[in-house]
C-alpha cells in the first residue's frame, strides 16, 4: 500500500512511531485525528505532511453537513488553522493547504460539488507526489554511478513521502538501473528515523546499508568510506535547504573532504520568498532527547535543546534535485528563477 490513502470517506496511513517493530494501519477520521498524527510523527516526512494535510480538508468537506458553498468554505478554513499550527518548518504542509484553500474558493457550485472537488483535488495532491517522486529519482539516479556509496541522513524515503521516496528514491532508482551501489545511514538522533525508518527501508529493498551514528559522519569520510551524500529537505529557501537537524554538519564535512552533497525535493518544497533567518524552526519536547522510548538516558532537570532541523547554506549544496531536473549550485540563478514564487499564510 501507498503510505498514505483516502479509503471510503477515511484516510489510512502508517503509524511510523512503530516502526520497525510494528507496522500499524491507522485510519484518520477527521481533520483533528489527522492534526494529532502529524503532531506526534505519527506522520511525518515533507511531502507526506502535504498528502495529509490535503487530505485532513478533505475529511472536513467529506463529514460536512453545511448547506451553503460559504459555511462549508468556513469549516475548510478553520481545519486548515487547526493543520497550519502542527509543525511549522516544512513548507508542503502549508503548500497543500493553500493549494486547496485557492482552488476551493474559486469553484461555484453547491456546497455537495465543493466537498466532491476537495476530495478529489487532495488525491491530484497525492498521485503527483509519486509522479514526481519517480521523476527526483529518474534525475538523480545519472549522479550515481556504478560502485558508489551514498551518505543519507534522517528518512526520506517511500515512508516520508506519498510513495517512493526523495533521496531514497534517487538510490532505488540506481540500484534499479543494476548499479551496485551502498548506502550508509546515520541514526539520526533523537528521533531514530535513519535507525528506524531509512534502514527498514533499505532491507525491504534489498539495498547494502550500513547503520552508524550521527557523530561517526567525520570518521567515515576521513577514512574514504562513501563518495557522496543524498538528503531530503523539509524546505528550499533562497540561501539555504532546511533539513533534519544534522544536515548542515554533514554538509560541511562533506566539503572538507570533497564529497559531493546532492538535495532531492520536490517544487513543493521549495520557498523562494523567504531566507533561512526568516523560518521558523520547530523546537520539540525535551523528553525526546533525554529518553530514549519510555527509558531515561540523562539526569533528572537537565536544560534541553531540541531544534528538529537547520538551515545548510546553498555554498555546500553540489546540486539540488528536483522533478524538472537537476539545479547545480553554480547555476543559482536559474534555480532562484525557475520555480514560481508562492506567498504562504502562516
Amino acid at each position: 500500500m501507498r503510505t498514505i490513502e483516502w479509503q471510503n470517506g477515511t484516510l489510512v496511513t502508517i503509524d511510523q512511531s512503530k516502526l520497525p517493530k510494528e507496522t500499524v494501519v491507522l485510519t484518520l477520521k477527521n481533520c483533528e485525528e489527522v492534526a494529532d498524527a502529524i503532531r506526534n510523527m505519527k506522520i511525518r516526512g515533507a511531502p507526506l505532511l502535504g498528502a495529509a494535510a490535503a487530505f485532513a480538508l478533505a475529511l472536513t468537506a467529506h463529514l460536512s453537513e453545511a448547506e451553503s458553498r460559504e459555511r462549508l468554505l468556513a469549516e475548510l478554513e478553520k481545519s486548515a488553522e487547526i493543520i497550519r499550527a502542527t509543525r511549522p518548518t516544512a513548507i508542503n504542509l502549508f503548500w497543500a493547504i493553500d493549494r486547496i484553500l485557492n482552488k476551493a474558493k474559486g469553484f461555484f457550485g453547491s456546497s455537495r460539488e465543493l466537498a466532491a472537488f476537495v476530495v478529489n483535488e487532495a488525491q491530484k495532491i497525492a498521485d503527483e507526489d509519486v509522479a514526481v517522486n519517480h521523476l527526483i529519482g529518474k534525475h538523480g539516479a545519472n549522479l550515481i554511478h556504478d560502485g558508489d556509496v551514498v551518505l543519507t541522513h534522517c528518512n526520506a524515503g517511500a515512508l516520508a513521502t506519498v510513495d517512493y521516496g526523495t533521496a531514497l528514491g534517487i538510490i532505488r532508482a540506481a540500484w534499479d538501473s543494476g548499479k551496485k551501489i551502498k548506502v550508509f545511514a546515520t541514526e539520526t538522533r533523537p528521533q531514530l528515523q535513519g535507525a528506524r525508518l531509512t534502514v527498514y527501508e533499505l532491507q525491504q529493498a534489498g539495498i547494502p546499508v550500513t547503520l552508524i551514528t550521527d557523530s561517526m559522519v567525520g570518521y567515515v569520510m576521513a577514512k574514504q568510506l562513501v563518495n557522496k551524500v543524498v538528503v531530503g529537505a523539509d524546505r528550499v529557501v533562497q540561501d539555504a535547504v532546511i533539513n533534519k537537524i544534522g544536515t548542515f554538519t554533514i554538509a560541511v564535512l562533506a566539503r572538507e573532504h570533497s564529497i559531493p552533497f546532492f538535495v532531492a525535493a520536490p517544487t513543493s518544497t521549495f520557498d523562494l520568498t523567504n531566507k533561512a533567518n526568516n523560518i521558523i524552526i520547530e523546537q520539540r519536547k525535551p523528553e525526546e532527547v533525554t529518553h530514549i522510548g519510555s527509558v531515561r538516558i540523562a539526569t533528572e532537570g537537565v536544560d534541553v535543546l531540541n531544534p528538529a532541523f537547520d538551515a545548510t547554506p546553498l555554498k555546500y549544496v553540489t546540486a539540488i534535485i528536483c522533478e524538472q531536473g537537476i539545479l547545480y549550485r553554480n547555476n543559482l540563478v536559474k534555480f532562484k528563477s525557475s520555480i514560481p514564487k508562492r506567498v504562504y499564510k502562516r
